[in-house]
Protein backbone atom coordinates (compact mmCIF):
# COMPACT_ATOMS: atom_id res chain seq x y z
CA UNK A 1 0.00 0.00 0.00
CA UNK A 2 1.10 3.75 -0.93
CA UNK A 3 1.48 6.24 1.66
CA UNK A 4 2.31 9.04 2.84
CA UNK A 5 4.85 10.02 5.90
CA UNK A 6 4.11 13.41 7.92
CA UNK A 7 5.84 14.84 10.85
CA UNK A 8 5.41 17.23 12.73
CA UNK A 9 7.50 18.95 15.79
CA UNK A 10 5.74 21.57 17.65
CA UNK A 11 6.49 23.21 20.80
CA UNK A 12 5.49 20.31 23.28
CA UNK A 13 4.72 17.26 21.01
CA UNK A 14 6.65 14.91 18.28
CA UNK A 15 4.36 13.20 16.26
CA UNK A 16 4.49 11.29 12.90
CA UNK A 17 1.49 9.80 11.21
CA UNK A 18 1.09 7.49 7.83
CA UNK A 19 -2.22 8.29 5.83
CA UNK A 20 -2.67 6.10 2.51
CA UNK A 21 -2.72 8.21 -0.50
CA UNK A 22 -6.91 8.61 -1.27
CA UNK A 23 -6.57 10.15 2.18
CA UNK A 24 -7.46 7.17 4.26
CA UNK A 25 -5.58 7.44 8.05
CA UNK A 26 -3.51 4.51 8.57
CA UNK A 27 -1.48 5.28 11.29
CA UNK A 28 0.09 7.35 14.36
CA UNK A 29 2.09 8.25 16.75
CA UNK A 30 3.42 11.08 19.40
CA UNK A 31 5.09 12.06 22.04
CA UNK A 32 4.71 15.05 24.83
CA UNK A 33 8.00 16.70 25.27
CA UNK A 34 9.27 16.91 29.07
CA UNK A 35 8.62 19.72 31.38
CA UNK A 36 9.70 19.78 34.85
CA UNK A 37 7.27 20.37 37.22
CA UNK A 38 6.83 24.20 38.00
CA UNK A 39 7.98 25.15 34.30
CA UNK A 40 5.69 26.99 32.30
CA UNK A 41 7.49 25.55 28.89
CA UNK A 42 11.25 24.59 27.47
CA UNK A 43 13.33 27.15 25.25
CA UNK A 44 12.76 26.49 21.79
CA UNK A 45 16.84 24.86 21.72
CA UNK A 46 15.56 22.39 25.03
CA UNK A 47 12.80 21.62 22.57
CA UNK A 48 14.34 20.88 19.57
CA UNK A 49 16.90 18.64 21.30
CA UNK A 50 13.82 16.11 22.93
CA UNK A 51 12.35 16.38 19.39
CA UNK A 52 15.82 15.17 17.53
CA UNK A 53 15.57 12.33 19.99
CA UNK A 54 12.15 11.20 19.66
CA UNK A 55 11.59 11.36 15.70
CA UNK A 56 12.98 7.47 15.46
CA UNK A 57 10.98 6.40 18.00
CA UNK A 58 7.60 7.88 16.52
CA UNK A 59 8.32 7.13 12.69
CA UNK A 60 9.27 3.78 13.87
CA UNK A 61 6.27 3.38 15.93
CA UNK A 62 3.76 4.80 13.03
CA UNK A 63 5.51 2.27 10.23
CA UNK A 64 5.23 -0.84 12.84
CA UNK A 65 1.37 -0.03 12.85
CA UNK A 66 1.00 -1.35 8.93
CA UNK A 67 2.31 -3.65 7.02
CA UNK A 68 3.47 -3.67 3.14
CA UNK A 69 4.08 0.32 2.84
CA UNK A 70 5.53 2.00 0.25
CA UNK A 71 6.11 5.69 0.78
CA UNK A 72 5.38 7.66 -1.91
CA UNK A 73 5.91 11.13 -0.15
CA UNK A 74 7.21 12.64 2.71
CA UNK A 75 5.32 16.09 3.95
CA UNK A 76 6.56 17.85 7.53
CA UNK A 77 5.14 21.31 9.39
CA UNK A 78 8.11 23.65 8.43
CA UNK A 79 6.73 27.30 10.12
CA UNK A 80 3.87 27.60 12.60
CA UNK A 81 1.54 29.88 9.94
CA UNK A 82 1.16 29.73 6.10
CA UNK A 83 2.64 33.72 6.46
CA UNK A 84 5.77 35.29 5.45
CA UNK A 85 8.19 34.84 7.98
CA UNK A 86 6.25 33.05 10.44
CA UNK A 87 9.45 30.43 12.39
CA UNK A 88 10.15 29.01 14.95
CA UNK A 89 13.34 26.67 15.21
CA UNK A 90 11.38 23.41 16.74
CA UNK A 91 10.47 23.01 13.28
CA UNK A 92 13.71 22.30 11.68
CA UNK A 93 14.06 18.93 13.45
CA UNK A 94 10.87 17.54 11.81
CA UNK A 95 11.79 19.26 8.15
CA UNK A 96 15.00 18.24 8.40
CA UNK A 97 14.36 14.37 8.87
CA UNK A 98 11.50 14.40 6.23
CA UNK A 99 13.50 16.11 3.57
CA UNK A 100 16.52 13.87 4.26
CA UNK A 101 14.14 10.93 3.89
CA UNK A 102 12.14 12.14 0.90
CA UNK A 103 15.63 12.27 -0.64
CA UNK A 104 16.78 8.97 0.24
CA UNK A 105 13.50 7.61 -0.87
CA UNK A 106 13.51 9.21 -3.97
CA UNK A 107 10.22 10.77 -3.52
CA UNK A 108 8.56 14.11 -3.35
CA UNK A 109 8.87 16.65 0.07
CA UNK A 110 6.46 18.62 0.62
CA UNK A 111 6.35 21.41 3.88
CA UNK A 112 3.60 22.49 5.22
CA UNK A 113 3.09 24.98 8.18
CA UNK A 114 1.85 23.56 11.63
CA UNK A 115 -1.59 25.43 11.40
CA UNK A 116 -2.20 24.24 8.48
CA UNK A 117 -1.96 20.84 9.83
CA UNK A 118 -4.29 21.55 12.68
CA UNK A 119 -7.19 22.50 10.50
CA UNK A 120 -6.89 19.54 7.70
CA UNK A 121 -6.08 17.10 10.81
CA UNK A 122 -9.40 18.39 12.01
CA UNK A 123 -11.72 18.63 9.39
CA UNK A 124 -10.47 14.57 9.18
CA UNK A 125 -14.56 12.91 9.32
CA UNK A 126 -15.78 15.72 11.20
CA UNK A 127 -18.83 16.14 8.88
CA UNK A 128 -18.42 19.91 7.63
CA UNK A 129 -18.88 20.46 4.31
CA UNK A 130 -15.26 22.06 3.14
CA UNK A 131 -16.30 22.67 -0.34
CA UNK A 132 -17.84 25.80 0.85
CA UNK A 133 -15.95 29.07 2.72
CA UNK A 134 -15.76 28.26 6.88
CA UNK A 135 -14.97 29.85 10.07
CA UNK A 136 -11.65 27.88 12.14
CA UNK A 137 -10.88 28.42 15.50
CA UNK A 138 -7.40 27.99 16.43
CA UNK A 139 -6.96 27.43 20.01
CA UNK A 140 -3.68 26.08 21.55
CA UNK A 141 -1.41 27.13 24.01
CA UNK A 142 0.39 29.11 21.67
CA UNK A 143 -2.58 30.27 19.22
CA UNK A 144 -5.98 32.00 19.38
CA UNK A 145 -6.75 32.89 16.14
CA UNK A 146 -10.31 32.76 13.87
CA UNK A 147 -9.26 32.35 10.41
CA UNK A 148 -11.72 32.26 7.33
CA UNK A 149 -10.94 29.05 5.12
CA UNK A 150 -11.49 29.42 1.65
CA UNK A 151 -10.85 26.84 -1.28
CA UNK A 152 -7.81 25.49 1.44
CA UNK A 153 -6.54 28.89 1.71
CA UNK A 154 -6.63 30.18 4.87
CA UNK A 155 -6.90 34.14 6.08
CA UNK A 156 -6.80 35.78 9.54
CA UNK A 157 -10.02 37.33 10.56
CA UNK A 158 -9.44 37.70 14.30
CA UNK A 159 -7.65 36.59 17.34
CA UNK A 160 -5.78 37.33 20.68
CA UNK A 161 -4.50 40.73 21.37
CA UNK A 162 -2.16 39.32 24.42
CA UNK A 163 -2.10 35.73 25.99
CA UNK A 164 -3.68 32.38 24.23
CA UNK A 165 -6.45 30.46 25.38
CA UNK A 166 -3.90 27.78 26.33
CA UNK A 167 -1.34 30.34 27.79
CA UNK A 168 -4.16 30.92 29.94
CA UNK A 169 -4.92 27.58 31.03
CA UNK A 170 -1.47 26.40 31.89
CA UNK A 171 -0.20 29.29 33.56
CA UNK A 172 -2.92 29.14 36.05
CA UNK A 173 -2.48 25.21 35.91
CA UNK A 174 1.18 25.74 36.82
CA UNK A 175 0.47 28.16 39.69
CA UNK A 176 -2.09 25.35 41.13
CA UNK A 177 0.64 23.36 41.07
CA UNK A 178 -0.74 20.98 38.12
CA UNK A 179 2.00 19.59 35.55
CA UNK A 180 2.39 20.93 32.42
CA UNK A 181 0.76 21.39 30.10
CA UNK A 182 -2.31 21.67 32.28
CA UNK A 183 -5.21 21.35 30.14
CA UNK A 184 -6.37 17.64 31.54
CA UNK A 185 -6.22 18.36 34.85
CA UNK A 186 -7.72 21.64 34.85
CA UNK A 187 -10.63 20.47 32.81
CA UNK A 188 -11.15 17.81 35.78
CA UNK A 189 -11.05 20.64 38.23
CA UNK A 190 -13.45 22.74 35.89
CA UNK A 191 -16.23 19.72 36.13
CA UNK A 192 -16.37 19.57 39.58
CA UNK A 193 -16.57 23.43 40.49
CA UNK A 194 -19.09 26.02 39.20
CA UNK A 195 -18.69 28.92 36.85
CA UNK A 196 -21.46 32.35 37.38
CA UNK A 197 -19.72 34.37 34.87
CA UNK A 198 -17.18 35.91 37.08
CA UNK A 199 -14.84 37.44 34.30
CA UNK A 200 -16.33 39.62 31.80
CA UNK A 201 -15.97 39.15 28.16
CA UNK A 202 -13.36 41.98 26.47
CA UNK A 203 -14.12 41.35 22.43
CA UNK A 204 -12.92 44.22 19.75
CA UNK A 205 -13.94 43.74 16.75
CA UNK A 206 -13.29 40.17 16.17
CA UNK A 207 -10.66 40.01 18.51
CA UNK A 208 -10.31 39.64 22.28
CA UNK A 209 -8.42 40.27 25.29
CA UNK A 210 -7.42 37.17 27.46
CA UNK A 211 -4.82 38.68 30.01
CA UNK A 212 -7.04 40.55 31.94
CA UNK A 213 -8.64 36.78 33.16
CA UNK A 214 -5.44 35.47 33.82
CA UNK A 215 -4.82 38.70 37.10
CA UNK A 216 -8.39 37.89 38.04
CA UNK A 217 -8.15 34.26 38.34
CA UNK A 218 -4.40 34.72 40.03
CA UNK A 219 -6.08 37.18 42.65
CA UNK A 220 -8.30 34.74 43.75
CA UNK A 221 -5.70 32.12 44.38
CA UNK A 222 -3.65 34.47 46.16
CA UNK A 223 -6.17 35.45 48.40
CA UNK A 224 -8.37 32.24 48.24
CA UNK A 225 -11.53 33.79 47.93
CA UNK A 226 -12.56 31.09 45.62
CA UNK A 227 -11.65 27.22 45.77
CA UNK A 228 -9.29 26.00 42.49
CA UNK A 229 -12.33 23.76 40.84
CA UNK A 230 -14.37 27.32 40.79
CA UNK A 231 -11.51 29.46 39.46
CA UNK A 232 -11.09 26.32 37.14
CA UNK A 233 -15.05 26.24 35.74
CA UNK A 234 -14.50 30.34 36.02
CA UNK A 235 -11.67 30.04 33.22
CA UNK A 236 -13.66 27.47 31.15
CA UNK A 237 -16.74 29.50 31.08
CA UNK A 238 -14.72 32.53 30.54
CA UNK A 239 -12.97 31.00 27.40
CA UNK A 240 -16.34 29.42 25.95
CA UNK A 241 -18.03 32.86 26.13
CA UNK A 242 -14.88 34.86 24.24
CA UNK A 243 -14.76 31.94 21.25
CA UNK A 244 -18.64 32.07 20.66
CA UNK A 245 -18.78 36.10 20.77
CA UNK A 246 -16.05 35.77 18.16
CA UNK A 247 -17.83 33.55 15.77
CA UNK A 248 -20.57 35.38 16.42
CA UNK A 249 -18.92 38.85 15.19
CA UNK A 250 -17.23 36.88 12.40
CA UNK A 251 -19.79 34.39 11.14
CA UNK A 252 -22.06 37.38 8.87
CA UNK A 253 -19.18 39.58 8.20
CA UNK A 254 -17.58 36.30 6.22
CA UNK A 255 -21.07 34.59 5.15
CA UNK A 256 -20.32 31.66 6.72
CA UNK A 257 -22.62 28.90 8.52
CA UNK A 258 -20.11 26.41 9.19
CA UNK A 259 -17.28 26.76 12.26
CA UNK A 260 -14.53 24.27 12.79
CA UNK A 261 -12.27 24.42 16.36
CA UNK A 262 -9.11 22.74 16.33
CA UNK A 263 -5.86 22.93 18.87
CA UNK A 264 -5.18 21.62 21.97
CA UNK A 265 -8.04 23.94 24.07
CA UNK A 266 -10.86 22.40 21.64
CA UNK A 267 -9.49 18.66 22.85
CA UNK A 268 -11.73 19.61 25.99
CA UNK A 269 -14.61 17.56 25.74
CA UNK A 270 -15.91 20.01 28.66
CA UNK A 271 -14.75 23.20 26.74
CA UNK A 272 -16.90 21.10 23.88
CA UNK A 273 -19.81 21.14 25.63
CA UNK A 274 -20.44 24.16 27.12
CA UNK A 275 -19.62 25.85 24.15
CA UNK A 276 -22.35 24.02 22.02
CA UNK A 277 -24.66 24.46 25.10
CA UNK A 278 -24.24 28.20 25.17
CA UNK A 279 -24.49 28.18 21.12
CA UNK A 280 -27.90 26.81 21.39
CA UNK A 281 -29.00 29.31 23.67
CA UNK A 282 -27.38 32.76 21.66
CA UNK A 283 -29.12 31.11 19.28
CA UNK A 284 -25.58 30.91 16.61
CA UNK A 285 -26.27 30.54 12.95
CA UNK A 286 -23.07 28.89 12.71
CA UNK A 287 -22.68 25.17 13.21
CA UNK A 288 -19.58 23.91 15.06
CA UNK A 289 -17.75 20.70 14.01
CA UNK A 290 -15.15 19.58 15.85
CA UNK A 291 -12.26 17.27 15.16
CA UNK A 292 -11.77 13.89 16.58
CA UNK A 293 -10.90 14.35 20.24
CA UNK A 294 -7.08 13.08 19.78
CA UNK A 295 -6.61 14.71 16.18
CA UNK A 296 -8.03 18.32 17.65
CA UNK A 297 -4.12 18.52 19.66
CA UNK A 298 -0.63 18.65 18.10
CA UNK A 299 -0.40 15.93 15.86
CA UNK A 300 1.45 14.95 12.32
CA UNK A 301 -2.16 13.37 10.87
CA UNK A 302 -3.17 16.88 9.20
CA UNK A 303 0.67 17.25 8.09
CA UNK A 304 0.46 13.84 5.68
CA UNK A 305 -3.22 14.56 4.85
CA UNK A 306 -1.80 17.46 3.23
CA UNK A 307 1.05 15.82 1.67
CA UNK A 308 -1.92 13.48 0.02
CA UNK A 309 -4.04 16.43 -1.34
CA UNK A 310 -0.52 17.93 -2.09
CA UNK A 311 0.47 14.06 -4.50
CA UNK A 312 -2.85 14.13 -6.10
CA UNK A 313 -2.67 17.45 -7.23
CA UNK A 314 0.82 16.83 -8.58
CA UNK A 315 -0.72 13.63 -10.02
CA UNK A 316 -3.44 15.67 -12.17
CA UNK A 317 -1.20 18.80 -12.92
CA UNK A 318 1.81 17.01 -13.98
CA UNK A 319 3.67 19.27 -11.29
CA UNK A 320 6.57 19.31 -9.45
CA UNK A 321 7.21 19.14 -5.32
CA UNK A 322 9.15 21.56 -3.40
Amino acid sequence: MKAVLGLDTSCYTTSAALVSTDGRLLAGARRLLSVQQGERGLQQSAALFQHVRALPDMVNEALSQVNNIEIAAVAASTKPRPTEGSYMPVFRAGESEARTAAMLLGVPFFPVSHQQGHVRAALYESGLDASKPFLALHLSGGTTELLLCKAGDLSLLGGTLDLHAGQLIDRLGVRMGLPFPAGPEMEKLAAKGKAVGRIGVTIRGRDCCISGAENKAAAWLDTGELQQEDIAAEVFDFLVRTIERMIEQAEADAGCDQALLAGGVASSLLFREMLRRRAARRRLRCKLFFARPELSGDNAVGVALLGADRLKGEKRHGGDSD
